[in-house]
């Protein structure tokens, strides 16, 4: 999918984690999944319309899906297996590579938004748990008690992935229990690219166990050429540096985006053992939603303001 290079239409794409399961898949959660997906779309894309840039815009769209309780992110998280929720960012600004991230929160209400700021507002990239509970202190963001973050769906899924667990059988959730993302990419007027990612981890984790949505180059990616945002089990995305794996084919190997992204998540992801997908724009304005599980939440809007949101593979939106 391509767009006019010279004109430079703004672009914005979201996702709400791959690894949908069918057959929980209700018409009803359905139409509410792409009802968030569509509000997340046109909150960034207010700002890009009006020419604002491609970080505000992405941090505006995460912060709608951290507010959903249909998305593993902010409102929506899974629970570890003590019962805690535990929730992971990062943002990365493609026309200076500065990022910023944290890991392990518990009680900051917009984690991506905690992100931006230790990204803008401190010397550092990474914060992890108490200390980056004391700088949203210090910064003044939002902060809620852990009980908002609590929704009676995640709540018995951890249920029953411990009992299963204690059985020695596999959970109904099977793979999905590794899976639950959002994030956002952006092409602004201007041309620059920004990447945002938001998550709870997965469900039943332990041990202060931390994912790739954190982590810069592999879960979230921006440079000048292209934004990337990944969902799927983390573990593999880590070790594959997913994010970083489809610019580096793109720069180095001259790859065009679709051909970076289907090496890596067709084939270097499976290879692995893993699986999952990914949103990207490049600066050109082609874009890419892949992933190789039955569905992935997702959505996309350009320049005519017309918010596409699908779910299922061959959902068109």
């Amino acid at each position: 999918m391509t767009t006019n290079a010279q004109s430079r239409p703004p672009l914005l794409l979201v996702h709400g984690g791959a690894g949908v399961i069918r057959a929980t898949l209700t018409p009803a959660i359905e139409a509410e999944v792409k009802a968030d997906l569509t509000r997340a779309l046109q909150a960034g894309h207010a700002i890009l319309a009006a020419g604002g840039g491609a970080l505000d815009a992405v941090e505006a769209a995460v912060v709608v899906l951290e507010d959903s309780p249909h998305f593993n992110a902010g409102h929506g998280a899974v629970f570890t297996h003590e019962g805690i929720n535990e929730l992971d960012a990062s943002v990365m600004d493609g026309p200076t590579r500065r990022a910023g991230a944290v890991a392990g929160v518990r009680h900051v209400r917009n984690p991506v938004a905690l992100a931006r700021a230790v990204m803008e507002r401190s010397d550092h990239v990474l914060l992890i748990g108490e200390g980056a509970e004391a700088f949203a202190h210090h910064v003044g963001a939002a902060c809620v008690d852990p009980a908002y973050f609590r929704t009676e769906t995640r709540w018995q899924q951890l249920q029953e992935a411990i009992a299963k667990e204690h059985a020695g059988e596999q959970s109904e959730q099977g793979r999905a229990i590794h899976y639950g993302t959002v994030g956002a990419v952006a092409l602004d007027a201007q041309g620059h690219l920004a990447a945002a990612t938001s998550t709870g981890g997965m469900t039943n984790k332990r041990w202060g166990r931390v994912g790739d949505s954190p982590l810069i180059g592999a879960g979230t990616w921006a440079d000048d050429r292209v934004a990337v945002s990944a969902t799927g089990w983390g573990e593999y995305f880590i070790r594959a540096a997913v994010a970083h794996d489809i610019a580096a084919r793109i720069a180095y190997a001259g790859s065009t985006l679709a051909q970076a992204a289907a090496a890596v998540i067709d084939h270097e992801i499976p290879r692995l053992g893993g699986d999952g997908g990914i949103i990207a724009i490049d600066a050109a304005g082609h874009f890419s939603l892949a992933f190789n599980t039955d569905g992935m939440y997702r959505g996309w809007i350009g320049a005519d303001g017309i918010a596409h949101a699908a779910i299922l593979a061959g959902d068109v939106g």
